[in-house]
This record gives C-alpha cells, structure tokens and sequence, in this order.
C-alpha cells in the first residue's frame, strides 16, 4: 500500500531537484557571464532538442550509440560474469585472473581508442571493443565479490542436505551474489556510455550521440550539443528506473536481500 506514496515522494523529489537545476542554468546562462552562442538558454537548447527530434537526426544516432552499447556491454557480461564467477569459486582461476585485471583496470578505456583504429580501423568495431573493454571490469569484480560473499555455511548446509555443484550455483550462489551483479551491471552500463561517447568522438564515427557533440562542438552549436547530452542522461534515466529498478524489486528486494529503495 506505501509503494504509491513512496513513488509519488520520488517523483516529487527529481522534479524538484531538476526545476532547481534548470533554475540555476537559466539563471546563469541570462546573467550576461557567458556569450548565448556558448551557454543558450533552456528554450534555445529545447527548440535544438525538438528540431532534432522532429527531423529524426537525434532518434537515429541516440539507437546507433544505444546499439553499440547494448552490443558491447552484452560482450562484456558473457566474459566477465562466468569468470567472475569462476574466480570467486575457484582459487587458481583467482590466482590467475585477478592479478591481470587489477594491471588492466587502471588503463582508461579511452587511452586504447588509438590502437583499436590500427586494428579495427574506424567504426562499430572500434567503439563496440571499446564499450566491452569498459565494462568488462565492473562486472568482474562485483561478480567476483558477490561470490564470495555468500555465506559459506549456506554453501554446507546446502551440501549436507546433498545439493550438488549445480544446485548449489542456482539456488545458493546466483541469489546471494545477485545483489553484487545488479551493482556490477549498473557501474558496467555506465562505464559503457562514458566510453561509447569519448570512443564515437575519437574515432570519427559518422553516426552517434558523441559524434553529434563532437560535431556540433567545430559549429559552435552548444544547443546540439546540449541538446544530445540531454538525450544521453533521459536513456541513462530510463535504464536505471524501468530497467535496472525493475530487475531490483523482481528479485533482491521481493527476497527481502536489500531494502527497498526511497528514491
């Protein structure tokens, strides 16, 4: 009965904040401190937004970066989850692996953009590569993580009972590390955009909502270039509250694994 009300608390707490925020902008961008051409006014940056909308420009780069990060994020989680996984249950996968990633982690994905372009040349291949290489490292660690912390006297007792390997990694393993993989999954899928964006600026991609920004940046068209970067946060909003809020209260939460969210 409070889901309603505690819905309706949110909704009013995110409107709040972003009428304060656009407050502050336009504030800023009529206080004469910076040259329209360089911080438009809310309505300028809208009338971008609206036109591009309306002429299908945004609609088809925001799914060309949509597909490339979805490509490259899905990549990531078919390496990443079994041997995160693997690592947490297995000491010599651990042994190996994790020395690797924790040299690799620290490279920003960015800093490979020139040598995919020798390898892959210009294109998805470049930035599908890039997304997976960074996510690839969120999702490792937090399914390596969740595995081991699930309780080993749940592992026992579910082996005293005779549950084996199998039966112990679906109904012991998967739930208790779930709330680990959601976190792995959500730092993946925004790792994945910061890369996607920088790696369709960098490699001249002709399509995408990083090559819009690039683009528009050499014109001078900082309302495109808003206008793009308000796309990007609506599909990163979208995710996390009909994607990522779904899978939670579908699973941890209607297990009563982790409290239920207030915002």
């Amino acid at each position: 009965m409070s889901a309603l009300p505690d819905r309706a608390r949110s909704l009013r707490r995110l409107l709040t904040s972003l009428l304060l925020a656009a407050a502050v902008y336009e504030g800023l961008a009529r206080s004469g401190a910076f040259a329209p051409a360089l911080l438009p006014t809310i309505a300028t940056v809208a009338r971008a937004l609206f036109d591009g909308v309306l002429d299908g420009t945004l609609p088809a780069h925001a799914l060309s970066t949509l597909y490339r990060v979805l490509i490259g994020l899905a990549l990531a989680i078919a390496i990443a989850l079994p041997l995160g996984i693997g690592m947490g249950r297995y000491r010599p996968i651990e042994s190996f692996f994790l020395p690797l990633a924790s040299a690799l982690m620290p490279i920003p994905s960015l800093a490979w953009v020139p040598l995919f372009i020798l390898w892959f040349g210009l294109g998805n291949a470049t930035a599908i590569g890039i997304v997976c290489y960074a996510a690839i490292f969120p999702m490792l660690i937090n399914a390596w993580s969740g595995v081991r912390a699930v309780n080993p006297l749940w592992l026992r007792v579910g082996s005293a009972m005779g549950a084996g390997e199998r039966t112990l990694f679906w109904k012991v393993i998967v739930p208790g590390s779930l709330p680990f993989l959601l976190a792995g999954l959500r730092q993946a899928f925004l790792r994945a955009w910061i890369a996607v964006v920088g790696a369709e600026m960098l490699a001249a991609s002709d399509w995408g909502l990083g090559w819009v920004i690039f683009d528009a940046k050499e014109f001078l068209k900082a309302d495109v270039m808003l206008a793009a970067l308000a796309v990007i946060g609506l599909i990163g909003f979208a995710f996390e509250r009909l994607v990522f809020g779904a899978l939670e209260r579908l699973t941890v939460e209607r297990w009563g694994m982790l409290r239920a969210g207030k915002g």
